[in-house]
């Protein structure tokens, strides 16, 4: 991944159907030297074939569009491992399920479109680190939302649960999981858990790395759906 750390732009894709939403987007990325915008897309199928083509770090990629919405198409692109860029999920204060099952697919984190342009710059930039996630108390209640939601359909019949996929977890990364799903930064974590953030980064590494997750978002997603964070709970 590249990026400030080493001076090296970090390359993006916007996909939205609205012209006036992603030329604006593209316009502000491109006027801030450490973004180079590699390309723009009407839709899923255009997103998933310019990103394809020009290999960008992170892509803002719009819900609904025509054809190929923006749920399939990071779907597409999530399932190249090792070379699929981040994906930035675009969307408005609506608490539209379609984001849930957009994260679920593997988008590192959503952007309300209605954000001002120093947001979107910190969008960009911690998408593409894979840190953490976005607007912690916003994302809260976003997932929470949509897990309410995906509690309400049938069960998935895909073999082994979400819950049994925690089992490798030791105590203290369920713990780390737990607050990671709560909205917690490493450095938030580090002080409730009394320990320095090179151990959260740490516990964090290994936990993904147990569950075969991509990054923080795909762990969020996976404590709300095995049952350890229960939407609404306190």
């Amino acid at each position: 991944m590249t990026g400030p750390a080493d001076s090296t732009p970090l390359r993006v894709v916007v996909a939205d159907d609205h012209e006036v939403v992603r030329a604006g987007f593209a316009g502000l990325l491109a006027s801030q030297p450490d973004f180079d915008v590699v390309g723009t897309a009407r839709d899923g199928a255009e997103a998933v074939r310019v990103c394809r083509e020009r290999r960008p770090d992170v892509v803002l990629m719009d819900v609904r569009m025509p054809g190929v919405d923006g749920i399939e198409a990071t779907a597409r692109l999530t399932a190249a491992d090792g070379t699929a860029p981040r994906v930035l999920i675009l969307t408005t204060f609506d608490l539209d399920e379609y984001v849930y099952d957009a994260l679920a697919a593997g988008a590192g984190g959503f952007l309300l479109k209605d954000v001002t342009a120093e947001q979107l710059f910190d969008a960009v930039r911690v998408v593409a680190a894979g840190e953490a996630l976005l607007a912690p108390a916003v994302t809260r209640r976003l997932i929470a939302e949509f897990a309410r939601l995906r509690a309400s359909r049938p069960p998935r019949r895909d073999g082994e649960g979400a819950g049994a996929r925690l089992a490798p977890l030791t105590p203290r990364e369920t713990e780390v999981l737990r607050q990671i799903a709560e909205g917690l930064s490493n450095p938030e974590l580090a002080a409730r858990l009394h320990v320095g953030e090179e151990t959260v980064k740490t516990h964090v590494s290994r936990l993904l790395a147990k569950l075969g997750l991509r990054d923080r978002t795909q762990a969020v997603v996976m404590a709300y759906e095995s049952g350890l964070v229960v939407p609404g709970a306190r």
